[in-house]
C-alpha cells in the first residue's frame, strides 16, 4: 500500500540500534499536555522546577516518559499552531494556571521539553514526544482556551462540516482533508526539528474519531499517509541525531476496531512503519480485555511491539458509575495483559497528582515496585469486568453485564496467571439486598470451598456483594469461566464481577 523508502543506511542503523523487543519489562510513563502546568506554582516554572519533576522518577521502574506537548494547542511557540497562552478566537487572554505557567517559561526563554529530555537521559530514562492527533477537551465551547483557530475557523473539516448540535465525536477534524493532515504533518515535523527525543508518539486516541462517519475503514489510508510521513522523518532524524528515533502508536483495544475506525495499526507494523503499539481504552474504563494475544499473531515477524497502557476508572459496563482505579486492579491488568502478550505497561492517566487515583504512598511505592513477572505473582491483583469503549458502529463493546439471574449468568474472566496462594475469589454485585443461602456459584465446573456475603462494602452500583472463594487448582491459567446460579427468591441484576488474588 505505501511507497518503500531507498533508505539501507538509515534502515541499517534502524535495525542495529534497536535489539530485538527492546520495550521488553519497560515502564512507560505518560506526561499529558497540562498536568505540570496545571498543577505546579509558579515559583516551579524554572530549569531547577523541571528537573525536580523528572526527579520523581529516577530510581524507580519508570524507563520512558512520554511528554505530550499538545492538544488543539501547543505548550510552546512554534510557528504550526498557536501556543497554549495566545488569545481566543474573541480576543480573551487565557487566565488558567496551565496557560500562565506555560507561558512565564516562554518568557523566561526556558523550553521545558528540551530540558526534560535533557534531564531524562541524565537520570537513565528514555525520553519521548507523544503527539495527540485530534483531542477535542470542551469542544462543545468553542470560545475555549484551548482550541487553535484552525479547529474552531475550518468547521467545514469537521467530521461533521459544520456541525451545531455540540457532539463532540462529530467535531472532530477529518483527515480526509489535505489540510488536516498537513496541520498536523506540520507539527510533527517541529517536534523532529526542535527536540533530541528517543522517539515520537502519534497518540490516535486523544481522541479516537479521524473520518467520515460510516466510512473509517475505506478512508483509513489517509491516517497512513501520516504515519508514513512520521515514519520517514525518524529514519532522516535517527541518522541525523545519531541514534535510533522510535515511532509509537496509540490506537482502539481490539485489533478489529482499530482498523475499522481507520486506525489500521496492524497494518502499520507490516509496512514498517511503527516500533510501538498502544491497544488502549480512550477514557471511559481501562480495558481489562485486550486481546494481546491476537494483536502479538497479526504483528509477528514485523518487530514492534506492544504496551498494555493503563486508564484511571474501571467501569464494567457503559453508563454504570464510574470508579477510580485501585493499585491491586493495575496490577491485575498489568499481570493478565503481559501474560497474554504484551511486552510491558504504560501507565496513562496515572500521573503524579489530580489524575492520579490512589494515594500519592501507594503511587510511589508501586513505582518503586514495578511490574515484572516475579512481583505481579506474589501482590494482591484483582481483575474486574469492563469494556471496550472506542469500537465502530456495530462492534460489539465486550460488556458481559449487567446480566439477570432468571438464567445462570456465565461471564468469563481474563484472570492472568494462576494465583500464588491457596485460593481466590471471585466477587459478584448484586443490584438488589438478597442473602447468600439463594445463589451458587462454580468456577469452571469447580464448587467453591467457602460463600459468604461482604458485609465490609457493596460494589460500585451494587446493594450486595456476594463472595466465592475457590482453592488454586480450580483457576485455569488465563482466562476463567464463572457461573451464577440464583436457587430461589425474585431475580436478581449482576452488575459487577471481580476475581481477586492475595
Amino acid at each position: 500500500m505505501f511507497k518503500r523508502f531507498a533508505l539501507p543506511v538509515l534502515l541499517l542503523l534502524s535495525s542495529a540500534l534497536f535489539a530485538e523487543d527492546p520495550f521488553r519489562g519497560a515502564l512507560i510513563l505518560n506526561e499529558d499536555n497540562s498536568h505540570f502546568f496545571g498543577t505546579r506554582s509558579s515559583d516551579e516554572m524554572n530549569v531547577e522546577g523541571l528537573n525536580a519533576f523528572v526527579d520523581q522518577y529516577a530510581g524507580t521502574a519508570v524507563t520512558h516518559i512520554f511528554f505530550c506537548v499538545n492538544a488543539s494547542r501547543a505548550n510552546v511557540a512554534n510557528p504550526a499552531r498557536e501556543a497554549i497562552w495566545e488569545p481566543n478566537r474573541d480576543g480573551v487572554t487565557p487566565t488558567d494556571p496551565w496557560a500562565l505557567n506555560a507561558k512565564l517559561l516562554n518568557d523566561r526563554g526556558i523550553d521545558p521539553y528540551t530540558v526534560w529530555i535533557d534531564r531524562c537521559r541524565a537520570q537513565g530514562i528514555s525520553p519521548w514526544c507523544s503527539v495527540r492527533m485530534n483531542d477535542l477537551h470542551n469542544i462543545d465551547d468553542l470560545s475555549n482556551f484551548q482550541h487553535s483557530s484552525f479547529v474552531v475557523e475550518h468547521p467545514q473539516f469537521w467530521r461533521v462540516p459544520n456541525e451545531t448540535a455540540k457532539v463532540w465525536k462529530d467535531r472532530a477534524l477529518n483527515f480526509r482533508h489535505p489540510e488536516v493532515r498537513k496541520h498536523l504533518t506540520d507539527f510533527i515535523d517541529f517536534q523532529f526539528e526542535h527536540y533530541d527525543f528517543d522517539g515520537i508518539e502519534l497518540d490516535w486516541m486523544r481522541f479516537g474519531w479521524h473520518l467520515t462517519p460510516g466510512r473509517e475503514r475505506e478512508e483509513a489510508p489517509f491516517l497512513s499517509e501520516v504515519v508514513e510521513h512520521t515514519h520517514k522523518q525518524a529514519l532522516v532524524w535517527s541518522a541525523k541525531r545519531g541514534h535510533k528515533i522510535g515511532v509509537a502508536v496509540r490506537v482502539p483495544a481490539v485489533p478489529e476496531a482499530a482498523a475499522g475506525l481507520g486506525m489500521d495499526a496492524v497494518d502499520w507494523a507490516k509496512e514498517g512503519l511503527v516500533d510501538l503499539i498502544v491497544p488502549c481504552a480512550f477514557y471511559t474504563t481501562m480495558d481489562f480485555d485486550v486481546p494481546f494475544e491476537n494483536w502479538k499473531e497479526a504483528i509477528t515477524g514485523t518487530g514492534a511491539s506492544l504496551a498494555a497502557a493503563s486508564e484511571l476508572l474501571a467501569v464494567p459496563f457503559p453508563g454504570a458509575k464510574e470508579t477510580l482505579c485501585s493499585v491491586d486492579q493495575l496490577r491485575g491488568f498489568a499481570a493478565e495483559e503481559l501474560l497474554r502478550g504484551a511486552s510491558c505497561i504504560y501507565l496513562f492517566n496515572w500521573m503524579d497528582c489530580d489524575t492520579r487515583p490512589v494515594s500519592e504512598e501507594e503511587y510511589h511505592q508501586m513505582l518503586r515496585d514495578g511490574f515484572s513477572d516475579a512481583f505481579l505473582a506474589s501482590c494482591p491483583r484483582e481483575v474486574p469486568l469492563t469494556f471496550h469503549d472506542t469500537v465502530p458502529p456495530g462492534m460489539s463493546d465486550g460488556a458481559q453485564l449487567p446480566q439477570t439471574t432468571d438464567q445462570p449468568v456465565t461471564v468469563v474472566i481474563p484472570t492472568g496467571p494462576r494465583p500464588a496462594g491457596q485460593t481466590g475469589q471471585i466477587f459478584v454485585g448484586l443490584a438488589e439486598e438478597r442473602g447468600i443461602d439463594s445463589f451458587q456459584g462454580t468456577l469452571g465446573g469447580a464448587e467453591p470451598i467457602r460463600c459468604r456475603k461482604d458485609h465490609s462494602g457493596n460494589l460500585p452500583g451494587a446493594e450486595t456483594t456476594l463472595v466465592f472463594t475457590f482453592p488454586r487448582e480450580a483457576f485455569a491459567e488465563g482466562v476463567n469461566s464463572f457461573t451464577l446460579t440464583q436457587t430461589e427468591g425474585d431475580r436478581s441484576t449482576v452488575v459487577y464481577v471481580k476475581a481477586r488474588f492475595e
